[in-house]
């Protein structure tokens, strides 16, 4: 037995092969794939996209990995840190961070690490570690304030700005005289508050920061960070040297405070794009969770987790029920509805000995299935998720913090040379340091900080209000103009519902009314597509009967027959040769026959298909609009299903009874042409979506689908996916303008402050002024 060229997957002894192409294959659909796109190496494609990175340390397969959540994640730095500290930890293979999951991969050797030891050697300096849904105990552990450290940075800043509006901004500018503050009691009443509130600030809103600064230096990578440190500290020991020992008039805990604020707020908004997304995902993933009904030796049942299910084991799966795990049928006959995971939109007649796949549903009796060998539990996949959403910063974050590597020493450097420059000009000590505070103020890198996330935010929002969940923030930068959108046909451009379209025969209103008193017996779909459809069904119905391809039951006295063409093929049956065309035409035109047979006779056709999404032509239109961008389909049904699709405008190709092992090898090869979205819902699609540059899932997807999307189609309506793309681009450019402007105000505000013309308070209120136009910006319509 051979391996299939395009999925290598083995063939049948009679493989499917064409004089004009190369090469033997398992199926119809591989043989297509491989005649339209030729012989493209796929993994040279994904090499040079993705990349190996220098270092890689090496996994061993016997290696278990644990999944632990680190309280105090703050920056891309942390992340470093808290890899470089797991690595030091004897038996450690790797480890990876992510700060926007608060979670931490351990991949370690069971023989020579401790699995329990590992949250405590990992909680240093602040940071804390723990299993997956314990809480920190400790003070420092919680001086981020979690979900609420925005909050307090606006409730905490209120009595520190309170006096300077009320006191020592109208004394600044002249309002009062200046021995109203400075030469009576209201001096202490003023600055003493102050200097204890602001310590209390610094100390309790600025810890994070603090700590990332410290964290940042120790694995050298300076991020900003280390300007916010610098910048808040200046401020603050300067406005305490001021007031305690130099006797100044001039104090900046407001600076220092103001700093904290912003830049608590951006981190805040930032944050919440993520929760958004996970809390959605925990949403979705409740909504699909199943039980397991197992079977016991007294004939009893039980129910429990399907994780809990374990090889061998005997589980009872009802009408309507998803089968839990992959296995074989032990007992029972029915239809299983296995579109999930192979695409195809009819049901499979399952019987003892057949193999059933997790996930499918069985829709028409009860089946006894015994749980396979590689029954496995759904917790590490969960896991994987739980890791994948939001792990990435996005790319424009990454530029900013490779910038700010640059940015932070160099702004360093340039307020210490400010300050010894204007000392060695003359200018008193006070003054000279007061201008490189100033420096270091005006450049503190809010806007800079906040010019990605705010903006994620805003197309975040704007994508859920249209109709499209975001998982991933990076999402937003790779849907580019992209080359090819493929799309899954059963249940993304069709509702993978049937419904009759024609009835043929004599007499079509009889012909529906014998099949839906027989299908009322039966849960198959097709059946409940005629049962929509009949308009009165009798109620003389006895004798019912399942057969593997049909069902038959006695209606008014007529014993009546109701299933696949080829049931009727015997010679008791006189088939009519009109209607043995019509059931050639259903198939021509790429739809489902059913025949209705009685008295030895077939009476009729009843023609059904998989409905079309009424916006799937518009939705395709409009992603066909732009001419760089070529509009595939991908099903697993056959040539005839699929050509309806052919003709459409838009549609530039079809491929049929591609496999599921081939879906994904088919976007492998596409993304040789270019950047490829793919948009599915099934099991099947799954592989293909995480191979696509994006991967868009339908909602009503499967759990392993919406895993291995980027983002999820909630509304189920298809034209969200091309108004995706405009605002993808819209976010693009907010995000463009947004460091534009950061970047360009620290190219003027700096020079300024070097030559004295902005003191600590300008350039405070000239960073908040910044943030607030890059908040502006961000907050404008996207549509």
């Amino acid at each position: 037995m051979g391996a299939c060229t395009l999925c290598e997957l083995p063939t049948p002894p009679t493989p499917v092969t064409d004089d004009g192409v190369e090469g033997e294959f398992c199926c119809r659909g591989c043989l297509e794939v491989y005649r339209s796109l030729g012989d493209v190496d796929p993994d040279a494609v994904e090499a040079e996209d993705i990349g190996t990175p220098e270092g890689a340390n090496e996994v061993p397969e016997d290696a278990e990995t644990a999944y632990l959540s680190i309280d105090g994640l703050h920056c891309s730095t942390c992340e470093l840190f808290i890899e470089a500290t797991a690595s030091d930890i004897e038996g450690v293979y790797a480890a990876e961070a992510s700060y926007s999951t608060d979670m931490a991969r351990v991949s370690y050797d069971p023989e020579t690490c401790d699995r329990a030891a590992l949250p405590e050697r990992l909680s240093r300096f602040g940071y804390y570690a723990s299993e997956p849904g314990e809480e920190p105990e400790g003070f420092l552990d919680r001086l981020s304030f979690g979900d609420y450290r925005s909050v307090v940075a606006i409730l905490v800043m209120m009595p520190v700005m309170a006096p300077y509006l009320l006191f020592v901004y109208p004394t600044y500018l002249g309002i009062y005289p200046r021995s109203f503050l400075f030469e009576s009691n209201l001096y202490f009443m003023v600055f003493v508050p102050l200097f204890v509130w602001s310590t209390l600030i610094v100390v309790g809103v600025g810890y994070p920061f603090f700590r990332g600064a410290y964290v940042s230096l120790r694995v050298g990578q300076p991020n900003m960070d280390v300007l916010i440190a610098l910048a808040v500290s200046a401020a603050y020991l300067y406005s305490a040297a001021s007031l305690f020992v130099l006797e100044g008039r001039t104090v900046y805990f407001d600076v220092a405070v103001m700093i904290l604020a912003v830049v608590t707020v951006g981190d805040h908004v930032e944050s919440r794009f993520k929760e958004r997304a996970l809390g959605y995902y925990s949403e979705l993933a409740e909504s699909r969770a199943t039980r397991a009904r197992r079977l016991l030796e007294d004939g009893s049942s039980e129910e429990l987790d399907p994780e809990a299910c374990r090889p061998g084991d005997r589980l009872l799966v009802r009408p309507g029920e998803r089968v839990p795990t992959d296995g074989r049928v032990l007992d029972g006959t029915a239809a299983v509805d296995e579109s999930v995971v192979t695409g195809e939109s009819i049901p499979v007649e399952k019987s003892p000995g057949s193999s059933v796949i997790g996930g499918s549903i069985v829709t028409d009796n009860a089946l006894v299935v015994e749980v396979g060998a590689d029954g496995t539990s759904t917790v590490d996949r969960l896991m994987e998720l739980l890791w994948s959403v939001q792990s990435a910063d996005a790319g424009v974050q990454r530029v900013a913090n490779r910038f700010a590597l640059v940015f932070v020493p160099v702004v360093a450097a340039i307020a210490v040379a400010t300050t010894l420059g204007w000392l060695s000009l003359g200018r008193p000590l006070s003054e000279a340091v007061l201008i490189g505070v100033s420096v270091l103020v005006v450049s503190c890198p809010c806007s800079l900080g906040i010019a990605t996330p705010l903006a994620l935010a805003a197309g975040s929002n704007a994508a859920s209000e249209s109709g499209l969940l975001v998982f991933e923030a990076s999402v937003f930068e790779r849907v580019t103009e992209a080359d090819t959108v493929a799309f899954d046909k059963t249940g993304t451009l069709t509702t993978g519902e049937m419904s009759v379209v024609d009835v043929v025969g004599d007499d079509p209103e009889a012909v529906l009314r014998h099949a839906a008193a027989v299908e009322e017996r039966s849960n198959h779909p097709i059946g409940g597509a005629i049962l929509e459809a009949a308009a009165d069904v009798p109620a003389d119905v006895s004798g019912f009967e399942r057969n593997p391809r049909s069902v038959a039951a006695t209606v008014d006295g007529d014993r009546t027959l109701v299933g696949h063409p080829d049931t009727f093929g015997s010679a008791e049956w006189r088939y009519p040769t009109d209607l043995k065309a019509a059931v050639e035409s259903a198939r021509a035109n790429g739809t489902h026959p059913t025949l209705v047979g009685w008295d030895g006779a077939v009476r009729g056709v009843i023609v059904v298909e998989d409905t079309p999404r009424p916006e799937w032509r518009e939705a395709v239109e409009a992603l066909s609009d732009d001419a760089d961008t070529d509009v595939v389909v991908i099903t697993g049904d056959d040539e005839r299903v699929a050509a309806r699709f052919e003709d459409a405008p838009g549609v530039d190709r079809v491929f049929a009874e591609v496999r599921p092992e081939a879906k994904r090898e088919l976007v492998r090869r596409l993304r040789s042409e270019g950047p490829v979205t793919m948009v599915g819902d099934g099991t099947n699609d799954a592989a293909a979506l995480a191979s696509a540059d994006l991967g868009i899932a339908m909602s009503h997807g499967t759990e392993l689908t919406i895993d291995a999307a980027d983002a999820v189609v909630t509304n189920d309506d298809l034209s969200t996916v091309p108004a995706f793309f405009d605002t993808a681009e819209r976010v693009r450019a907010r995000i463009r303008q947004n460091l534009l402007w950061a970047v360009g105000y620290n190219l003027v505000a700096i020079p300024l402050a070097v030559v004295g013309f902005i003191n600590p308070l300008i350039a405070a209120v000239l960073m908040a002024a910044s943030s607030l136009i890059v908040v502006s910006n961000s907050k404008r319509s996207l549509s």
